[in-house]
């Protein structure tokens, strides 16, 4: 952490955090990177892995925030919010990989303040856990639009059956597909493995009934996901 991370945090102010990824490595990342409470004034009072232990956490540590990734086992960061609404005083974070427009509205009809991509830097998730803790809103660049897009809208959008047949981590891989990403890069993207890639890949050929990535791509593009 830098010496102006360390400045952001006001002398003696603290901030109870638990991180909750699937991903044990990206826990440590980040806990590493930000719960050096003496600098930061970041104290990461427990983690979890899926939804699960996710509820049992945060109901027994009643943190300050809760840095919560979208897609998890067991229902997703949408069902951490609604099984935890009744916790008092904690307030959630997203914390993904996906901009995707549907996760990050998702997240924010389900009661979380903000949404930032894991690009963000350790500086900057600092000050957005304590601006959380504030009780303001945090979002990465652009992902705003997508909220204010969101909830200026009368109408509910249409449902799509063939998006509707893919996991979480489906779509994800979809859109990455879609942009043009190597399965190398993928799997880096969403720490997971080369094989695992593309077996979602088969999968969501399989289901969406196309031949290859190219038909993907001009599928995904024409809905507007990539």
């Amino acid at each position: 952490m830098t010496d102006a991370a360390a400045q952001e945090a006001a002398p003696g102010r603290r901030a109870r955090v638990v991180l909750v990824d699937d991903h044990r490595m990206f826990r440590t990342g980040v806990r590493a990177e930000i719960g050096r409470t003496d600098e930061t004034g970041i104290d990461v009072v427990g983690e979890a892995d899926d939804v699960e232990s996710a509820v049992r956490v945060v109901a027994e540590t009643r943190p300050d925030v809760v840095l919560l990734d979208v897609h998890l086992p067991g229902g997703g960061g949408v069902e951490v919010l609604r099984r935890s609404a009744g916790v008092e005083g904690v307030r959630f974070l997203a914390l993904s990989v996906s901009d995707a427009a549907e996760d990050v509205i998702g997240v924010i009809r389900g009661g979380a303040r903000g949404y930032v991509t894991k690009t963000i830097t350790g500086t900057d998730l600092v000050n957005a856990v304590f601006r959380i803790a504030d009780g303001d809103a945090v979002f990465s660049p652009r992902l705003a639009g997508f909220v204010l897009d969101a909830f200026a809208a009368t109408d509910t959008p249409p449902v799509d059956e063939d998006l509707d047949r893919l996991t979480q981590r489906e779509r994800e891989v979809l859109r990455l597909i879609a942009r043009g990403y190597a399965y190398k890069e993928i799997a880096k993207q969403l720490f997971i493995s080369v094989k695992t890639v593309e077996s979602h890949v088969s999968a969501v050929l399989r289901k969406l009934q196309l031949s290859n990535r190219h038909e993907l791509t001009r599928w995904a593009t024409a809905r507007r996901l990539v």
